[in-house]
């Protein structure tokens, strides 16, 4: 393949470099994952509102309200309902993460989710309350999402418990589990096809998923969620059934298998890794790749191999007086540019007033594209594969 010189490296372009880069139907499919995720990267979305959620969930005279419609509604909806799988809905959001966790998340950001630092004392608790208060009354589901609600089984033989059953179990799993894993359970922004998993297909009393589902996969930064007994069915009851019915329709998948990512030479890889491709300038087998297969597979593991975008980046500041401070990137646009150090404190100033230089991992990988050829994509892809 000849190198694709005319390319400008940048993010922005992230999803034709993609195409070009790799061959045959994996240019089309991962053209489509690709995309998405440069687009998050690039803009905050917004939420488009419907008719009937217009109001906010609570009084206008709670101030955590008041907080959550002026920094959090537009994007993530004056109900809190968010717009799976683009952003995720902070209804039952209590439930998933403690106070804590959701402080950070506010503090530091995350994708395209911009940090804000400045909510603290009284404003962040009446927030805090807020998200994790009495849940906003639900809106009555449209006749055309109720109608996809789908079926477990090919003959469609079931009784009509049970389908009301997984029909409950997917308006959960759109609630907690969409962002990640799409609306139909077949991929979505950092989750894997669970319709397809060999954990899903081979559970036959659905204790194996509610076990991942209660203790969740640090690892793979799924988080462990409490529901139910009653609600816990449900889910189970949705997932099995999407497995079922994609089972019962072969032929039909919009995603990449792993199978199709291991076509390259694993020995080829490792050279290449340590030559020809400079990865071990900045990497390690034994140190930060170590088990990086058990972590990612597939699709996701390619994604990360060739544009790893949740990189944190380094940055140095140096201030009028000649004393440098340096930590973790945590905000940078024309005007601010922020950071946290190493006792995780978050410091700012105006860009105008200091000089800065930031240290991005992503930069190197982004530099690499018009090096790659397919047969290096492959080969280094197999290589990848064997670090578990």
């Amino acid at each position: 393949m000849a190198n694709p010189g005319w390319l400008r490296m940048t993010g922005h372009r992230f999803p034709e470099i993609l195409c070009t880069l790799l061959s045959g139907k994996l240019r089309i499919v991962f053209a489509a994952a690709a995309f998405t995720a440069a687009f998050l990267l690039i803009q905050q979305i917004r939420v488009p509102v419907s008719a009937e959620a217009q109001e906010p969930a609570q009084a206008p005279n709670d101030p955590g309200a008041k907080t959550y419609l002026n920094r959090c509604a537009m994007c993530h909806g004056p109900q809190r309902q968010g717009n799976p799988p683009q952003i995720p809905s902070l209804i039952g959001v209590g439930k998933r993460m403690t106070d804590d966790q959701i402080t950070d998340m506010i503090h530091k950001g995350k994708a395209a989710m911009p940090p804000m630092p400045d909510i603290k004392g009284d404003e962040l608790k009446d927030l805090l309350k807020f998200l994790t208060g009495e849940e906003p009354a639900k809106a009555p589901v449209k006749q055309e999402e109720a109608s996809a609600a789908p079926q477990a089984a090919a003959g469609g033989g079931q009784d009509e418990e049970h389908s009301e059953q997984i029909e409950a179990g997917h308006a959960i799993f759109l609630q907690n589990c969409g962002f990640c894993h799409g609306r139909d359970a077949e991929g979505g922004e950092t989750g894997p096809d669970l319709t397809r998993s060999k954990l899903v297909m081979s559970d036959t009393t659905g204790d194996k998923i509610a076990a991942v589902v209660r203790e969740g996969r640090p690892g793979n930064k799924m988080p462990a969620f409490t529901f139910s007994s009653s609600q816990m069915e449900r889910l189970v009851a949705f997932v099995r059934a999407r497995s079922a019915e994609v089972a019962a329709h072969p032929g039909g998948r919009r995603g990449v298998d792993v199978s199709d990512l291991q076509t390259g030479n694993a020995d080829a890889g490792k050279a290449y890794f340590n030559g020809a491709g400079g990865c071990s300038k900045c990497h390690s087998p034994t140190g930060d790749l170590a088990g990086v297969a058990s972590r990612y597979e597939g699709l996701r593991l390619e994604e990360r191999m060739l544009y790893p975008w949740d990189t944190k980046s380094k940055v140095t500041v140096t201030l009028p007086s000649g004393q440098t401070v340096s930590g973790t990137l945590a905000y940078l646009d024309e005007f601010t540019v922020g950071l946290r150090d190493s006792d995780g404190t978050y410091r700012s100033w105006l860009t105008g007033r200091v000089h800065y230089k930031v240290d991005a991992p992503q930069v190197a990988h982004v530099e690499q594209f018009p090096k790659y050829t397919d047969d290096d994509i492959h080969n280094l892809m197999a290589y990848l594969q064997t670090l578990r």
